[in-house]
C-alpha cells in the first residue's frame, strides 16, 4: 500500500516510491537530500507541522505539504 509521509507509522522504514511537489525546483532540492524514487527513508517522529525523517544518514525536519508530495 503506497501512503504519503503524514500517514507513514513512526520508527518505520519506508521506500520512497514517488516525489511529486509540483516545482521543479522543490523537486530538485529533494533529490539532494536523497529523496529519491528507490531509496529507504526512516519516519523519525511525527510532528504537528510535518515530520522528521532519516534519510542517508541525515535527518531532516519536513513540513506538512512536502510531506504529502512524499509518498512511500
Amino acid at each position: 500500500m503506497i501512503v504519503n509521509l503524514i500517514q507513514a507509522v513512526e520508527g518505520r522504514e519506508y521506500v520512497i516510491k514517488n516525489v511529486q511537489t509540483g516545482d521543479r525546483e522543490m523537486d530538485e532540492f529533494l533529490f539532494s537530500l536523497g529523496c529519491y524514487s528507490g531509496e529507504p527513508m526512516t519516519v523519525v517522529s511525527q510532528l504537528v507541522g510535518g515530520c522528521i525523517v532519516s534519510v542517508k544518514d541525515g535527518r531532516y525536519n519536513i513540513d506538512h505539504n512536502l510531506a504529502k508530495a512524499i509518498m512511500v
